[in-house]
């Protein structure tokens, strides 16, 4: 409904000020293969585009089998990640690490998607829903760059399945994902304005060194 995206714009609009520094995809976050981009996909990337460039995205985009990276982050896997961030950014590598404690914390373990259907998985525990696209977000970041959330609306599956998923992964138009942020839950406004925990997911056949390796090479 035009009147609740509306809404959801300006929800996130008003938290730019304070929560979203927390996340506006700057230089501190992991860029899936930036180096292989060209000065234009790069731009895009990065979060600087134009409105005519932001394309719809099918469900497909993302489909298969991913892993949250919160436990590589908890078990300390991704300390040299954390350091490699401290010896280019403005923090240290400690908090680095409670930044991305709080950017990619959840108990959703694994997500398995294929056709329609999004798969949840706590554990041994999971709850499966059927989504279909229910537009793309474009949001401003306290830096002055941007993002685009893809938005997808449950349909049909268990009652305990999020009423709204929404991705994240650098892209704006259409094109297969490698690695993804994911909001989920029931009230699309609320989410839209969620700029400080992004659980992110990399294909689940990626072993623990590979992510590291991917992590630092970007």
């Amino acid at each position: 409904m035009a009147g609740s995206k509306g809404m959801a714009v300006m929800a996130v609009m008003l938290v730019m000020g304070s929560a979203a520094m927390a996340h506006d995809h700057g230089k501190d976050h992991d860029h899936a293969h930036a180096h292989a981009h060209s000065h234009a996909e790069q731009a895009v990337h990065d979060g600087y585009f134009d409105d005519a460039q932001v394309q719809p995205r099918p469900l497909s985009d993302w489909q298969g089998d991913w892993q949250s990276v919160y436990p590589l982050l908890a078990d300390g896997t991704l300390d040299p990640v954390m350091a490699h961030k401290a010896e280019h950014g403005d923090k240290t590598a400690g908090e680095y690490r409670a930044y991305y404690d709080t950017g990619y914390r959840t108990d959703v373990d694994r997500i398995t998607i294929q056709g329609d259907s999004v798969t949840f998985h706590r554990g041994d525990q999971a709850v499966q829903g059927r989504y279909q696209a229910d537009g793309q977000e474009i949001l401003t970041y306290a830096k002055g760059n941007r993002g685009v959330r893809f938005v997808f609306q449950k349909v049909g599956g268990d009652r305990a399945a999020p009423r709204f998923i929404q991705f994240s992964d650098h892209r704006i138009a259409p094109e297969v994902s490698d690695h993804f942020h994911l909001y989920w839950g029931e009230d699309r406004a609320a989410l839209l304005a969620e700029v400080t925990n992004w659980p992110t997911y990399y294909p689940a056949s990626l072993d623990a060194g590979a992510i590291v390796a991917e992590m630092l090479a970007h």
